[in-house]
C-alpha cells in the first residue's frame, strides 16, 4: 500500500476507533467556529465545507455560529484576521496555510486549530503525523512531493522545453526543496530557473521576466499566495503563450493548461470532517494529521490550442478529466 493511501486509512481507522463518548453532541448547545482562510466565501470549496458540516449535524445559523476571522484573506491581512477570530472565543479555528497557522498558534496554545499546509510536520506545526502533540492538526498536502510530480508532468506536456521557470513563494518554500527540483530537471536536460515572490504584486513582473529570459513553460509551486492570485496568473501565462501547471485540478477549469493535485473541494470536505471531530470533543493533539487520498490530472485543451501547445496524445488519454 502506498504511503499516502496508508495514512488516509490510518486517519479513518483512528477516527472509527474513538470511544462513542467523544462523539457525544450536546443537543441544545451552540458551537462557535472561527475561520481564517484564503478561499472566497462563495467558492465551491467553502460551500462543500459547510455542506459536509451540515451532513454531520452542524448547521450554520442553527447550532453553529461562524465567527469570522475572514474568508479570502491575503497574507498582509493575517494579523488583523487573527485578532478578530481569537477575540470571538471559538470552540475551534479553521486556519491555514502555514503563515496563518503560525500566527494563530502564536496567539493561542489552547484553542484547537485545524490547519491545511504544504507540510505541517516539516513546518514544525505538528510533532508528527500520528501524534500532532499540540493544539494544531489538519491536513498536509504532500506539496514537496507533488511539486516534483507537477514539474515532471509539465516536461511531459512540453517535451521540447529546455528552460522551465518556477514561481516560488519566498515566504515559505525551503531552499532544499528547490535544490531537489533543480536536480530533477537537470537530470532530464532541462534548466530550472527560480523566481522568488514575496507578495502578489511581484507575480506579473516575474512572469514577464521569465518570458524575456527564454522560459518555455511555467511550474507554479504550491502555496496559497499563488492560489488566491490564480486567475491573474492563468490569464497572464496565456497572454505570454506559456504552458503552465498549477497546484489544484480546478485551476485547469479556470484556464490553466494543467492542474494536478487533490481536488480543492474534496480537501475542504476533509477539513470539515476534522472540525466535526473537534466539536464533538476530540483533542487536536490526538487527531492524526491527514493527507489527501485522491489526486486528479486535468488538462485544458482549449488553452493548449490557444497558446499553440500540442500536449502528447498519451498524456491526454491518461488525464482524469479534460476541459474542451
Amino acid at each position: 500500500m502506498k504511503r499516502r493511501e496508508f495514512l488516509g486509512v490510518l486517519g479513518g481507522a483512528v477516527g472509527a476507533a474513538w470511544p462513542v463518548a467523544i462523539y457525544a453532541q450536546e443537543a441544545d448547545r451552540k458551537y462557535r467556529l472561527g475561520l481564517l482562510v484564503p478561499a472566497p466565501r462563495q467558492s465551491p470549496a467553502i460551500a462543500a465545507f459547510f455542506d459536509e458540516l451540515r451532513a454531520n449535524g452542524f448547521a450554520e445559523g442553527q447550532n453553529l455560529i461562524v465567527s469570522f476571522g475572514g474568508f479570502d484573506v491575503r497574507n498582509e491581512q493575517i494579523s488583523e484576521g487573527v485578532k478578530a477570530v481569537i477575540a470571538s472565543s471559538p470552540d475551534a479555528i479553521v486556519g491555514g496555510p502555514e503563515l496563518y497557522a503560525r500566527a494563530l498558534q502564536a496567539e493561542t496554545k489552547t484553542i484547537p486549530i485545524l490547519s491545511m499546509s504544504e507540510d505541517l510536520v516539516g513546518a514544525g506545526l505538528a510533532a508528527s503525523l500520528a501524534r500532532p502533540g499540540g493544539n494544531v492538526t489538519g491536513i498536509s498536502l504532500l506539496s514537496p512531493e507533488l511539486d516534483g510530480k507537477r514539474q515532471g508532468l509539465l516536461m511531459e506536456a512540453v517535451p521540447g522545453a529546455r528552460r522551465i521557470a518556477t514561481l516560488v513563494d519566498a515566504n515559505t518554500t525551503p531552499t532544499h526543496h528547490l535544490d531537489a527540483l533543480r536536480a530533477a530537471a537537470n537530470s532530464r536536460g532541462v534548466e530550472a530557473t527560480f523566481y522568488p515572490i514575496k507578495k502578489a504584486d511581484e507575480i506579473g513582473d516575474a512572469l514577464e521576466a521569465a518570458k524575456t529570459k527564454g522560459a518555455e513553460a511555467i511550474n507554479v509551486l504550491a502555496t496559497s499566495l499563488f492560489f488566491v492570485n490564480g486567475q491573474r496568473m492563468i490569464d497572464q501565462a496565456a497572454m505570454l503563450r506559456l504552458p503552465a501547471i498549477f497546484q489544484w485540478p480546478e485551476m485547469a477549469d479556470l484556464g490553466g493548461l494543467l492542474g494536478y493535485g487533490p481536488p480543492f473541494t474534496e480537501v475542504y470536505r476533509q477539513r470539515a470532517r476534522q472540525v466535526v471531530k473537534v466539536l464533538r470533543g476530540a483533542k487536536p493533539s490526538e487527531i492524526p494529521v491527514e493527507q489527501p487520498v485522491k489526486f486528479e490530472l486535468v488538462i485544458n485543451l482549449k488553452t493548449a490550442k490557444a497558446i499553440g501547445c500540442e500536449v502528447p496524445a498519451g498524456m491526454v488519454l491518461r488525464a482524469d478529466r479534460l476541459v474542451e
